[in-house]
């Protein structure tokens, strides 16, 4: 996380850029579209400052390492993913390639149940065996 705290007037100032999405006190979300711009102008030649103070971005208030740290990040992005990779959400638990429980066949979701008894069973199982364990303990105290 960025050491930048933006105050109510940057982050006021930084919403009027037509590339920003959104703002938070330390966070500046940039639109897919700026992002796609960013890195084909870096493979052009154009380095992190040239294109945000072209964007419009006032490198004073975000900083330049945020630049060069953003730039490297889309880049890698771009290169792994496409463009598609920014007009799509990859962040958080939808994100994890794992299909959603109500798209999955009839064979999967039976498949996913089999695996949930089998590890419910083998639980069970331990849990005996820690009670005998237990119970023999107690005996031999006595």
């Amino acid at each position: 996380m960025s050491k930048i705290i933006f105050n109510e007037h940057q982050r006021r100032l930084l919403e009027t850029n037509q590339n920003v999405a959104s703002v938070s006190d330390r966070a500046i979300q940039y639109t897919a579209e700026f992002k796609i711009k960013a890195v084909k102008e870096n493979q052009l030649g154009k380095g992190p400052a040239q294109i945000f103070n072209e964007a419009g971005f006032d490198l004073e208030i975000i900083g330049l390492k945020k630049a060069q740290s953003s730039l490297a990040r889309w880049r890698k992005t771009y290169q792994t993913l496409g463009e598609s990779g920014f007009l799509e959400e990859r962040r958080g638990k939808a994100s994890s390639g794992r299909p959603k429980a109500e798209h999955l066949s009839a064979e999967k979701k039976l498949e996913k149940a089999e695996a949930r008894i089998r590890l419910l069973e083998a639980e069970l199982t331990l849990l005996k065996k820690l009670e005998e364990m237990e119970r023999q303990a107690k005996k031999k105290r006595i």
